[in-house]
């Protein structure tokens, strides 16, 4: 059977809910960044207006307003777009149960059941759309497929405020011609690796022997040729009803064996900056930490640590890491490997991020963390870190992800 899958993509979120809340800065050249008024402060959001200068995503905001005289800079407020977010959820469950959220501002929707009762997908796309326009006062982009892949290209395709249908029938003549790095799960090494083969577009890459794909891309080539051929069958995986995680971990090999506390801390600054990125995708909260080290002898041992307060931040992550290794650790062979996990984890709802018990320290870091990962999804991992964290550390280029159940696909 045919599925029916929608995308669907609020216009410049960010943007568009400072504009909500203050409709002054309706048609004003606009961008959202960390600091108003630090001219260092990173854009994690701009307006149309502001794009049409050239402001990008990325620049600081000294750029940014050199490129574009006028420019009104606000910080984010992220309990707003949590709010709005939860307003979108609620129209998109009034069509169907099964709900994927991706981000704050996008979500998947499989409306294959709902077509007998609202009409076709993109009768229910155009519904959603005029609905969240009318009813939060902003306006949402959504592709309509047959699979999870080519619904979320649609929605990329045409901006702002507009429904694109991708079907079986005509995806080559509207996919194929598209670049290689359209579709989700193509970034910019991945593009370059893929020109090294002559493979510039989607087209090429649906044509491209595949066993050639999985040397030089290993398993990931097999799937990225599947993507472009419109054989995705991944489901939607609806938010509320997914099995529970139990924990979240990142772990490594080292290059080399680790013989100093300062090694083993850069390489727990960057595990925990990859365990917290993915507490915040998965919307969740550590309740401790559990470390695992492995010396060059293959030896193992596990020591972890419960907070007294629930966290998304990297920092503390890192910090109660290396309170374990420092009192737990008896440090007298060489290590050659580490791994951290979050362990207790709990969905992290609007009353936890409000506690008016929780450290004004602890508020600070997880809303801190929040602003790295923004910058980090936008511009890479090494744009941002923390004081003192070499780039050439002992860490090799991909450490493995593991994210309990195992039903979860890793990206890596």
């Amino acid at each position: 059977m045919t599925r029916t899958i929608l995308h669907s993509d609020m216009n410049n979120c960010y943007a568009s809910i400072e504009r909500k809340l203050d409709p002054s800065l309706v048609g004003k050249r606009l961008v959202v960044c960390g600091s108003a008024r630090d001219r260092h402060s990173i854009v994690l959001a701009k307006s149309y207006e502001a794009k049409a200068f050239g402001v990008k995503t990325g620049d600081s905001l000294f750029e940014a307003k050199m490129k574009c005289p006028g420019l009104v800079a606000v910080k984010p407020h992220y309990d707003e777009y949590f709010k709005f977010s939860k307003l979108a959820h609620k129209i998109y469950y009034s069509y169907t149960n099964q709900v994927e959220p991706f981000g704050l501002d996008e979500c998947w929707l499989d409306v294959t059941g709902s077509e007998k009762l609202f009409g076709s997908g993109e009768t229910i796309a155009h519904e959603i759309k005029e609905r969240i326009k009318k009813e939060l006062g902003i306006t949402v982009s959504i592709g309509v497929s047959y699979n999870k892949i080519f619904a979320k290209l649609g929605s990329d395709l045409k901006k702002p405020d507009a429904v694109t249908v991708i079907s079986k029938n005509d995806f080559k003549e509207i996919v194929w011609p598209l670049s290689t790095d359209a579709i989700i799960g193509i970034g910019s090494k991945t593009k370059k690796k893929l020109m090294y083969m002559n493979i510039n577009t989607l087209g090429d890459l649906a044509k491209a022997d595949v066993n050639l794909l999985k040397r030089k891309l290993g398993i990931r080539g097999l799937y990225l040729w599947q993507y472009a051929n419109g054989y995705d069958t991944s489901e939607v995986c609806d938010y509320y009803h997914r099995d529970k995680i139990k924990s979240i971990s990142r772990g490594v090999t080292t290059k080399a064996d680790l013989s100093s506390y300062d090694e083993v801390k850069k390489i727990f600054e960057e595990l925990a900056i990859e365990v917290s990125k993915k507490l915040i995708e998965e919307d969740l909260k550590a309740g401790g930490v559990r470390i695992t080290i492995r010396d060059k002898n293959l030896d193992y041992v596990r020591f972890q640590k419960v907070f007294t307060e629930t966290s998304i931040s990297a920092l503390r992550l890192n910090d109660k890491a290396m309170e374990l290794f420092k009192e737990r650790y008896d440090f007298k062979e060489a290590i050659r490997s580490l791994t951290i996990s979050a362990i207790n984890l709990t969905r992290n709802t609007k009353t936890e991020q409000l506690s008016l018990f929780a450290p004004k320290k602890v508020i600070k870091d997880d809303r801190l963390e929040k602003v790295f990962n923004e910058i980090r999804e936008k511009f890479g991992k090494d744009k941002i870190g923390y004081l003192g964290l070499e780039l050439n550390s002992k860490m090799p280029e991909k450490p493995s992800v593991v994210t309990l159940p195992s039903g979860f696909k890793n990206m890596i």
